[in-house]
């Protein structure tokens, strides 16, 4: 049985390349960065947890939820083949039951924030919004996109940016924790305009400052989907 299922839906993606130096000491041991066109991405990511059920069960309360994070990508050769993943710098939810049990379990980064959301849709239009708020400081992340889906082509960046099944956190300095996600291939929405107001240092730490002077390589927002994710193993 899978430890978790759910569907992940309006997945807004921004999409930044930076120096890969700075992730150095986030990288979990056997994991390598994993690159698209020379560049080193971290994506800010937010979507909606909708039908959640933790082995099975439905738990009150904690079925549809926000969730932003910030992760970046990796890869692990288990001696057959490179499984292509994401290590994720902090995971924001309003729930602190998800909080608790993924960092005790998965060893991940999750916080707990007030958090909300608002989708809406015009004839020609998904707008699509995402808050978050520290320090009494609301952070946002707003797309607008065209009405209808599009494909995501092979071999384009936003297939790179999707396309990570595999989830890895450190465990201890020698080992990493191991997961899979599943899911179909997704589509997409071409965004037409997006507004990120978020301060990265505040949320992800001085380490992440920076981004706030910078723009995202791209921008798109996919459908998403039914997702699993699978039991985790130690490397």
């Amino acid at each position: 049985m899978s430890f978790l299922t759910a569907e992940w839906r309006k997945l807004a993606m921004a999409n930044y390349a930076i120096d890969p130096d700075v992730l150095k000491k986030y990288i979990p041991a056997k994991t390598e960065l994993d690159v698209w066109n020379g560049s080193c991405y971290v994506s800010l990511v937010g979507f909606m947890f909708l039908n959640t059920r933790l082995l099975g069960i439905k738990v009150p309360f904690h079925t549809h939820f926000e969730e932003v994070n910030l992760r970046f990508y990796v890869k692990y050769y288990d001696g057959k083949a490179w499984k292509r993943g994401v290590v994720f710098i902090k995971e924001i939810v309003p729930k602190h039951a998800i909080t608790f049990v993924a960092n005790t379990l998965y060893k991940e980064h999750y916080q707990t924030l007030p958090m909300k959301h608002d989708w809406s849709e015009t004839p020609d239009q998904h707008i699509i919004e995402y808050n978050w708020r520290r320090k009494d400081q609301w952070q946002k992340f707003k797309v607008e996109t065209d009405k209808d889906l599009i494909p995501i082509e092979t071999g384009s960046e936003a297939e790179f940016i999707t396309e990570h099944y595999w989830g890895y956190s450190r465990h201890s300095d020698l080992t990493t924790i191991e997961y899979e996600v599943t899911h179909p291939k997704w589509q997409q929405y071409r965004v037409q305009k997006h507004e990120i107001d978020v301060d990265f240092g505040l949320i992800y730490g001085q380490d992440f400052a920076f981004i706030n002077n910078l723009k995202p390589k791209s921008v798109f927002l996919a459908e998403g989907s039914a997702i699993t994710v699978e039991n985790k193993k130690v490397l």
